[in-house]
């Protein structure tokens, strides 16, 4: 069995005027690895990948970071380098071809300055874009560790508006804010810390662009994964054998597959949050939890019972392989 844990920012503080960036602090974060080798084996990229050796006796663990941060190499590399921990961490290329800053990121950036409700209420009135009641509570459920409003103003962005139309209403804003070029360098890693990744066997794609590839076109979907093999091509000399998905949802991460494998990708990682009883039968539809879920986070779903005891297994490939979903 394997279970992984996914981690986003790693910072020694997270003040700003509106909190909208959440996170570890150095200390939390390997506290928290403390508590999870209690509980299973951690593995390696090249360990994942040697899917015949894997026994679902064995309790697995792997340890993931999404977005290509500078923090995580500045700040969590060292720790899990000193307790001997593998991990992955994967990146969107175009901050590194482009030298701009992630839709995603441009949105969590504004938020720490804006009011989430000012800025719902701005977008909703002049756009008219607005949840209904099931989007709502699927806002809710999908970022559970938020308040209200800016669950429903992160689901309006991510999930509502579609990305030309997004893009439309951020960049101004963001402009308005913030120098991309200059956040752009402070915020993601440098390309000799990429190549000490890969060197380690420790970097994965996070696609392109940070778009939901199951809610666009076949046409960007093709043309994002080609870019972003070929940045590794380029820079590592081979292809990405592993992907996370951007955002994570079921309907930004099914019907993929093909397309994955076809451009060289082995496995692929969701944040649908359960145990994987043997990755063999769902490659392309790994499950992970976010490190808020997992003993020794902030919101424990398993309260001091063991975390492969009377766990959920992932169910996604089931649906996405059925005959109602075809």
């Amino acid at each position: 069995m394997l279970a992984v844990a996914n981690f986003h920012y790693i910072r020694k503080d997270f003040d700003s005027d509106y909190p909208s960036i959440f996170g570890l602090t150095p200390r939390q974060f390997e506290n928290q690895l403390k508590v999870l080798s209690k509980h299973g084996k951690f593995i390696s990229q090249a360990e994942l990948l040697d899917l015949e050796k894997h026994s679902i006796e064995d309790n697995l663990l792997l340890i993931t970071f999404d977005d290509g941060l500078k923090e995580q190499f500045e700040l969590a590399k060292p720790i899990l380098d000193r307790m001997g921990i593998p991990f992955i961490c994967f990146i969107n290329t175009s901050n590194f071809t482009e030298k701009k800053v992630s839709l995603v990121h441009k949105i969590h950036l504004l938020r720490s300055r804006i009011d989430p409700m000012e800025l719902e209420e701005g977008i909703s009135k002049n756009y008219s874009f607005q949840l209904n009641e099931k989007e709502r509570n699927k806002a809710h459920i999908h970022y559970n560790y938020d308040p209200p409003a800016v669950a429903r103003l992160k689901y309006l962005l991510n999930f509502k508006i579609d990305i030309s139309d997004l893009k439309q209403i951020i960049e101004p804003l963001f402009n308005e804010n913030f120098n991309e070029l200059r956040m752009a360098k402070d915020l993601y890693m440098e390309l000799d810390q990429l190549k000490d990744l890969w060197n380690g066997g420790s970097l994965g794609s996070h696609g392109h662009n940070h778009d939901p590839l199951g809610l666009i076109e076949i046409e960007d979907i093709e043309k994002d994964l080609k870019n972003t093999q070929n940045f590794f091509i380029s820079n590592f000399g081979e292809q990405a054998s592993l992907f996370s998905y951007p955002y994570g949802s079921y309907d930004a991460c099914t019907g993929l597959s093909k397309a994955l494998e076809k451009v060289g990708v082995k496995v692929a990682f969701t944040m649908e949050r359960a145990v994987n009883y043997h990755i063999s039968e769902n490659p392309f539809l790994v499950a992970r939890y976010d490190c808020n879920d997992l003993p020794g986070g902030k919101a424990d779903l398993f309260k001091g019972k063991g975390l492969f005891e009377n766990c959920v297994f992932a169910k996604w490939h089931t649906y996405e392989n059925s005959t109602f979903n075809q």
